[in-house]
């Protein structure tokens, strides 16, 4: 059984960054493909960005060039950088290896 865990939300001001972290176990992490949606209030997931086991990364188009994924095999973890942050990137942030989902983790954007 795959297990995600989520970490590294918070409040932070428009303009700041967040970095979150997906913890992943039970599972041979290394070949998977990993993603981070966001749900945000009365709207549905979307996917803002995924990576595969080759490194290669896609992105929404509204995060383009502010957030950044990124893995680390050794530690079997996925990162989600976020800068500059705007408050319509407030949501909650889930990892998935796109069977599993994490539990989420909320990222609020608001002077």
């Amino acid at each position: 059984q795959v297990q995600l865990v989520e970490s590294g939300g918070g409040l932070v001001q428009p303009g700041g960054s967040l970095r979150l972290s997906c913890s992943a176990s039970g599972s041979i992490f290394s070949f998977l493909a990993m993603g981070w949606y966001r749900q945000a209030p009365g709207k549905q997931r979307e996917l803002v960005a995924s990576i595969i086991g080759g490194g290669s990364t896609n992105y929404v188009e509204s995060v383009k060039g502010r957030f950044t994924i990124s893995r680390d095999n050794a530690k079997n973890t996925v990162y989600l950088q976020m800068n500059r942050l705007k408050p319509e990137d407030t949501a909650v942030y889930y990892c998935t290896d796109g069977k599993n989902w994490g539990k989420g983790t909320l990222v609020t954007v608001s002077s």
